[in-house]
């Protein structure tokens, strides 16, 4: 499994990019890979104000639908729009070109209780 040393993670197999615009959030390469082909996508609105651990987008594959959370309370600044015609971008590149929103954070101590990569990969269950 690929768990970038650089991203935090969630007990719900999100990952988070914080930088000077926010953070950048998608789904970990364990969690597209249980999913299988991820074949719809739904985000939140860019405007929309979430809550840390809010049920905010949906992603739909082959074998499943499963809810994404929100790792931090704020406010969405961005989505991936390209998931909405090329949902398999999530499978493929799911720390890259497969993120799925942004979020200004409104509490960033929120970010401190997220995971880093070596505790979300001992999370995983043995393979």
């Amino acid at each position: 499994m690929n768990v970038p040393k650089d991203l935090q993670y969630t007990k719900t197999h999100e990952w988070v990019r914080a930088d000077d615009e926010g953070l950048t959030v998608g789904i970990t390469d364990f969690a597209q890979a249980q999913l299988s082909d991820i074949t719809y996508v739904e985000l939140p609105a860019v405007g929309d104000q979430v809550d840390v651990e809010d049920e905010i987008a949906v992603l739909e594959s082959v074998k499943a639908a499963s809810d994404i959370y929100s790792p931090a309370s704020g406010r969405i600044t961005a989505v991936n729009s390209v998931l909405e015609d090329s949902p398999e971008l999530i499978n493929s590149d799911p720390y890259g070109d497969g993120w799925l929103f942004k979020i200004d954070p409104s509490d960033t101590s929120e970010v401190d209780d997220l995971l880093d990569a070596d505790e979300y990969e001992d999370s995983l269950p043995d393979e």
